[in-house]
């Protein structure tokens, strides 16, 4: 093997072995990234996390933010005679926006949430939430007869739940995907005295998280360590644990073994690092749902800001997620307790960040790899593309509506004829407006959103936050 390719491969191997523990190894052009984020870093005397709240399997939008005012309410029901919830159960949960949303034939428009969304409700009332109409992975600005024309990029396969999760996450074509969450990271890791805690999931492995030098800290609701023979001892012996530790720590006279024990040696002290701040960590009395899995998971991370100093932590990423949205059936079954555990997890982590005094600095919004069709396949609705979001935070600019209301239609203005809407907004301009608020400057924002030079410099920050 020739010098050169060995060195090539050693890098490869670098690659794969950091993906696979809690700290990445970067290319150049991470650190590129890494050098233009630190003067930005090193001016933030504050703390700030954002918090990505995905739905996985494609959140029902029609189901979820209901058309409540009557001749949009009509056209809704008309288009899902069998899943529609009934106008009369929405009393209680129409928002009412310090201006109303007017679509684009000029009409002011009226939404309410679902009933079991209701925890939400005071939230957007206190001008703490925000919501945000026809968000969707677009490349540039589109227009359905745009599209029909071939006059404008289309995305990649659209409908596909893996290629959308990955482009909603990533907004990137590298060879080495990373996510737009992860890329924040990147800018902000020389600011955080731990770099390792810069972007944390407590829902898996998520791209979002990974940047091109950062990688995600996972961990779970629980405590304790990421790596077993630190977290408890190894098959109940303590001496085998510490045997395990000391082979993965021992240096080696191999290029590749000793690159790997690096590796190694720091996720072993990041896990002593990690169990030692969680020690100092303050457990909120807030009440979160019981049996609700997003709820647990964002009681952890309530807990793991509470420690960011003791993390060494200005700036921070979180991914928490929840399953089960693919409903192709079943709709009215299964969507209203879905998006109930939805709305009790994030009211409770927003009233947790109250608590503990940092509701100012924590912003928490959903995602969904797309929105489903507006008309009823009988028990439930198919694959779309927009979708509706929301936002929360004490820097939100809430009790307002962000984006333009779609119409009410199946082969209308705003759909691509099979009553998946067109998105009206983007992700790029979603994710420079949290990106904005975390610090990032434009010409950063234009680095790690590389499609968003293709959107007016005016509309690139929505100022929902």
């Amino acid at each position: 093997m020739t010098e050169k390719s060995h060195d090539a491969s050693r890098r490869a191997f670098l690659r794969h072995a950091s993906a696979l523990s809690v700290v990445g190894v970067g290319t150049p052009l991470a650190i590129n990234l890494a050098a233009m984020g630190e003067a930005c870093a090193s001016t933030a005397s504050d703390y700030k996390a954002i918090v990505c709240v995905f739905l996985n399997g494609g959140n029902d939008y029609a189901n979820t933010l209901i058309p409540y005012d009557q001749t949009n309410y009509n056209a809704y029901n008309g288009y899902r005679p069998t899943i529609a919830i009934a106008r009369s159960a929405l009393t209680n949960t129409v928002l009412a926006p310090t201006m109303a949303p007017v679509d684009t034939a000029g009409f002011s428009r009226q939404f309410a949430l679902a009933p079991t969304m209701d925890a939400l409700l005071p939230l957007f009332n206190a001008g703490k939430m925000g919501v945000l109409l026809n968000v969707g992975n677009l490349i540039e600005p589109a227009t359905k007869q745009q599209l029909a024309q071939g006059t404008v990029a289309r995305p990649p396969t659209l409908f596909s739940h893996s290629d959308q999760t990955n482009q909603w996450q990533s907004l990137s074509a590298d060879a080495f995907p990373s996510g737009w969450g992860g890329r924040i990271g990147d800018l902000f890791e020389a600011g955080n005295t731990s770099p390792l805690f810069t972007s944390v999931s407590v829902a898996g492995n998520a791209l979002f998280a990974t940047g091109k030098r950062i990688i995600q800290y996972q961990t779970s609701p629980a405590d304790g360590a990421s790596f077993g023979p630190v977290a408890s001892p190894l098959r109940g012996s303590t001496k085998s644990s510490e045997a395990v530790v000391k082979m993965m720590s021992q240096a080696s006279g191999h290029l590749m073994e000793n690159d790997h024990i690096r590796v190694s040696k720091r996720m072993i002290d990041s896990n002593e690092a990690w169990i030692a701040a969680l020690r100092t960590a303050t457990e909120p009395t807030t009440p979160f749902p019981i049996g609700n899995s997003l709820g647990d998971q964002l009681k952890k991370v309530a807990r793991i800001i509470s420690c960011a100093s003791a993390l060494g932590a200005k700036r921070q990423i979180f991914y928490v997620g929840l399953g089960g949205f693919d409903t192709h059936g079943g709709v009215l079954s299964i969507h209203p307790g879905l998006v109930k555990k939805v709305a009790d997890a994030i009211a409770a982590f927003y009233a947790a960040t109250v608590e503990l005094g940092v509701a100012n600095q924590v912003t928490t919004f959903t995602a969904s790899e797309f929105g489903r069709s507006l008309t009823s396949n009988g028990d439930g609705s198919d694959h779309g593309w927009g979708s509706m979001h929301f936002v929360l935070g004490g820097a939100v600019n809430g009790k307002k509506y962000y984006g333009t209301p779609p119409a009410v239609a199946s082969n209308g203005p705003d759909d691509t004829g099979n009553s998946a809407l067109i998105p009206t907004t983007s992700i790029d301009q979603y994710a420079a407006t949290i990106g904005k608020w975390m610090g990032v400057s434009d010409s950063n924002l234009l680095s790690i959103l590389p499609n968003l030079r293709n959107f007016n410099a005016s509309t690139r920050n929505l100022g929902f936050i």
